[in-house]
């Protein structure tokens, strides 16, 4: 198996069968992520206490990229801090713009599959759509139902 079909076997699976894709009641901050170019709408909720993602979840509607990217970045970082999250939101970031080296592509796991997504801007949106949103929980933090946790504003 060559390394194109086994990524795309990689993103069938976390379209088909996502593990985060539901509700998510006791979440603690939520963030509506929208990619007006093709669509894509999802609602990003995370339960996070004491400055570390406890769980998180999606719903929505979109493409198999936005939609397997999301149950991706959902897989890395539950269980993370907010602070390993945002540092893995860079370096995914930095894997879209084409700026890592093979090697640092590792942290990533399996969303280091979208790597070949460079190459198609048309879908770069679509790719970044859960992970653009998790940002934004942080730097906004104005859906955040909890004063407990340290990265709301209020």
């Amino acid at each position: 198996m060559d390394t194109q079909e086994l990524y795309r076997e990689i993103l069938n699976e976390h379209n088909i069968n996502p593990s985060h894709k539901a509700d998510l009641q006791d979440a603690t901050i939520s963030l509506n992520g929208v990619n007006p170019s093709c669509g894509d709408n999802i609602t990003l909720k995370l339960k996070v206490e004491n400055g570390k993602i406890i769980d998180g979840s999606f719903t929505g509607s979109g493409c198999a990229v936005s939609q397997a990217s999301c149950d991706m970045m959902l897989d890395l970082v539950i269980g993370k801090s907010v602070e390993e999250a945002v540092k893995l939101n860079d370096t995914f970031m930095g894997m879209i713009r084409g700026e890592l080296s093979d090697e640092s592509l590792e942290e990533l796991d399996e969303a280091a599959s979208l790597k070949d997504i460079a190459k198609m801007p048309a879908r770069v949106k679509c790719a970044v759509l859960g992970w653009r949103t998790m940002k934004e929980m942080f730097e906004n933090k104005s859906d955040c139902k909890s004063c407990e946790n340290p990265h709301c504003g209020k």
